[in-house]
C-alpha cells in the first residue's frame, strides 16, 4: 500500500475565497462589507432571541439585529461563528 503525499492530497483544490457580507449601521448609516469572522450569529428558541452582531467599522458601535430563517442560513453557510443560546426552562 502507497502512502499518500501532501502534495497528492491537495492536488486540485483551490484557494478558497472568504465569504462577505453587506452589511448596514442604524447609527452613522455606514454601508460596507464585512468578512464572516466580524460577525456573530446567535440562535435563540425564538425569532426574538435569533440575532447576528457586528461591530461597526466607521463608527465602533456594536450593532445588533434580528435574522430570520433565510439570514441564518446564509451566515452558517458562509462561515460566521455560532452561538445557540439554551432555555432556562
Amino acid at each position: 500500500m502507497r502512502e499518500m503525499t501532501v502534495a497528492a492530497a491537495f492536488a486540485g483544490m483551490r484557494r478558497v475565497v472568504p465569504v462577505m457580507f453587506r452589511a448596514g449601521c442604524p447609527d452613522c448609516r455606514g454601508r460596507f462589507e464585512l468578512a464572516a469572522s466580524a460577525l456573530r450569529l446567535a440562535i435563540g428558541a425564538s425569532s426574538r432571541t435569533t440575532f447576528y452582531s457586528f461591530t461597526c467599522p466607521a463608527c465602533g458601535i456594536a450593532v445588533r439585529k434580528p435574522a430570520g430563517e433565510r439570514m441564518v442560513e446564509l451566515l452558517t453557510g458562509g462561515g460566521v461563528r455560532t452561538l445557540r443560546l439554551h432555555s432556562t426552562v
